[in-house]
């Protein structure tokens, strides 16, 4: 993961081999196995920016991963230009490693338009300042281990708001399941739309997947549990600024077949409904 900032934009510069054909590099320093979904998802979003006219800006994105990353070599983002229309562009990215397609995407982008507008209101909720990091949450005792995640998740601050994990209900089957977050970049990013939905997409992945496992009383980092993202889904709304407190208000619906479904409204801290978020990912029992 990168250890900085700056890093996470270094991350986001893909390297241009053809038309549209683009190199994304790996952090230098990571203790991850395979490479983190959402920096797939954030590169692979840069990549079919790049092939799209500025004043279309992104609107959905659906993504596939197959197979994991491997963190250790760089991978190679294909952009299909699927349809370039009046007011929709259509691309579709593949990702690929060892000869092999580890991630799909299709993405939509649109000009600018007026019509009807409404959203949910936001949660009432506590603010950042007053919400704890998530390591003061975690109250992780190992020194070594605390070091190592600081590194991996420098580039964003995220504060944890709650949840309604259910310690006294002995089914543990507490619905409809809620898990709430603060996060933003650690600093100012430049002012870049396509940077800014890119980051945002890379962030959207880290906590989305745990808030399946809180009726069953199990945290996405146990030993009893193999998580994976399966796939993952993005609705921007409106513009948004990753530097910018944002609140992920996540929910999950189901949870079945060792798969759990997660869901999350995006609020900016004024209230503003900026996008909506789903993933499914796998939750399978360890044996």
């Amino acid at each position: 993961m990168p250890a900085s900032l700056t890093e996470l934009v270094g991350l986001l510069d893909l390297e241009e081999l053809e038309v549209g054909l683009f190199r994304g590099h790996q952090p230098p320093n990571t203790s991850l196995k395979r490479v983190f979904g959402g920096q797939v998802a954030a590169q692979a979003l840069m990549a079919a920016q790049r092939t799209v006219p500025e004043d279309r800006h992104v609107h959905s994105l659906h993504v596939y991963f197959i197979l994991g990353g491997d963190p250790a070599i760089p991978i190679i983002y294909d952009v299909e230009n699927v349809r370039d229309g009046r007011s929709f562009t259509t691309r579709r990215v593949a990702a690929r490693q060892h000869g092999e397609i580890i991630f799909y995407m299709t993405a939509s982008f649109q000009v600018s338009e007026d019509g009807w507008d409404h959203q949910d209101v936001m949660p009432d909720v506590p603010s950042p300042e007053d919400s704890p990091t998530l390591l003061e949450v975690l109250n992780l005792q190992d020194e070594e281990y605390v070091e190592r995640w600081k590194q991996e998740w420098a580039s964003f601050d995220l504060r944890y708001v709650g949840d309604n994990r259910a310690e006294d209900d002995p089914s543990r089957q507490a619905m409809p399941t809620l898990q709430r977050m603060w996060f933003r970049a650690s600093g100012e990013l430049p002012d870049s739309p396509t940077l800014h939905n890119a980051a945002f997409a890379y962030i959207s992945d880290f906590s989305l997947l745990g808030a399946a496992l809180i009726p069953h009383g199990v945290y996405i980092g146990s030993p009893e549990v193999i998580p994976a993202s399966l796939d993952h889904v993005i609705w921007f709304h409106r513009p948004l600024r990753a530097d910018a407190w944002l609140l992920y208000d996540q929910a999950s619906p189901s949870a079945s077949g060792a798969r759990g479904l997660s869901t999350a409204r995006v609020f900016t801290e004024d209230g503003t409904l900026v996008a909506t978020v789903a993933q499914e990912g796998l939750i399978r029992r360890r044996a």
